[in-house]
């Protein structure tokens, strides 16, 4: 039978599912589009932050009052900035409580001291159990090769190679990582956190210990953060607890041909009247992990180029890291323990803080 109505309704369903599709398939086109995502990006940021006109449409009376609230928001920042001042304090005191671990933890690495039997017992837990249980078939098999092979060989001394390990563990320091670096590495004995004096401007210096080697003649190599727990006075509410100002490293006593931060490279240059050639050897920055040891000198008037500034901003978040990170919970990233912590807490913007990583210290 010929429904008119029936078919008009199909039309009309027809109809929407074609423009649908078609408005489906231009989005797509249009996402597609890198002009127009940019376009698209350049716009949302314009919006971000942007009033509402809310605030415009208040009456004068009402503004002034948002004004005071506004007078006591800065007063709160000047007082959370004492707030993190006290905790600075506190940092200091636990961090004399903490240091004799520390000190132990150290002794071990470098077989200064060799822990006892009941030092050494851990529980491990069900998962782990687990684990043991489906590996001790196989070692139980290469039990008796492993032993006649340990009798041959020497005890090794401590824990091997375990500072180099936490680096390479640690996407944020195994990108500063160069090849030439790791002999080096392989000597480093401790990292500690050194904190300001009482009554003196907030700071904290990383320390680390190198047991005498072929490299340099320093025992020890420091990299002092400076901060400020103080609210701008150009933009108070900008304050979100202490801010690394700028950093000094210190110098390196290179032993003669081992400086890994430089390399040696040879160029032709040719004579403009005589045309002739010859070959030169000019000595030129190298990437290496010891360049954290010079960074940028911050101006007196502390204004930076765009590549310093991202070199500083990559040194501060490196800094912070191995000083709350790295030196309190170092057994747990050099067993990787840790490293699903910090996976968990991951964003997107830490693949753009890698890449600064990357070219810490471009040649």
């Amino acid at each position: 039978d010929f429904h008119p109505q029936s078919i008009c309704r199909d039309n009309i369903i027809l109809l929407t599912v074609m423009c649908l599709s078609s408005a489906r398939q231009l989005t797509v086109q249009m996402m597609q589009n890198p002009q127009i995502l940019a376009a698209l990006q350049e716009r949302l940021d314009g919006l971000n932050g942007s009033p509402s006109g809310y605030m415009e449409s208040l009456p004068k009376v009402v503004k002034r009052r948002v004004n005071a609230l506004k007078n006591l928001q800065v007063k709160c920042a000047h007082i959370e900035a004492k707030f993190y001042e006290e905790v600075h304090e506190l940092e200091r005191k636990y961090a004399a409580l903490y240091q004799p671990l520390f000190d132990k933890r150290s002794d071990i690495v470098k077989a200064a001291y060799e822990p006892t039997d009941e030092e050494c017992e851990w529980k491990a837990d069900e998962e782990e159990e687990l684990t043991v249980s489906k590996q001790d078939e196989m070692k139980e098999k290469a039990k008796l090769e492993e032993e006649k092979k340990d009798e041959e060989k020497e005890d090794p001394k401590g824990i091997p190679e375990f500072w180099l390990t936490v680096f390479k563990n640690v996407d944020l320091l195994s990108d500063m990582l160069q090849e030439h670096d790791e002999p080096i590495l392989k000597h480093l004995q401790d990292i500690k956190v050194k904190f300001s004096d009482p009554g003196q401007p907030m700071s904290f210096t990383l320390e680390f210990h190198f047991e005498p080697n072929d490299f340099f003649t320093n025992t020890v190599l420091t990299k002092t953060y400076k901060m400020r727990s103080e609210p701008d006075e150009n933009d108070p509410f900008s304050f979100d607890g202490p801010e690394i100002m700028c950093c000094t490293g210190c110098t390196i006593d290179w032993t003669k041909g081992k400086n890994v931060t430089l390399k040696t490279i040879k160029k032709k240059q040719k004579h403009k009247g005589r045309g002739t050639v010859r070959t030169v050897t000019k000595t030129v920055p190298n990437d290496s992990f010891f360049n954290f040891f010079t960074p940028p000198e911050v101006p007196e008037n502390g204004e930076l180029d765009e590549d310093s500034e991202a070199v500083l901003a990559a040194d501060f978040e490196i800094g912070h890291f191995i000083r709350e990170r790295i030196v309190p919970r170092a057994v747990l990233y050099f067993t990787g323990e840790a490293i699903e912590d910090d996976d968990d807490d991951y964003d997107e913007e830490g693949e753009e803080a890698d890449d600064e990583v990357k070219h810490l210290w471009p040649q």
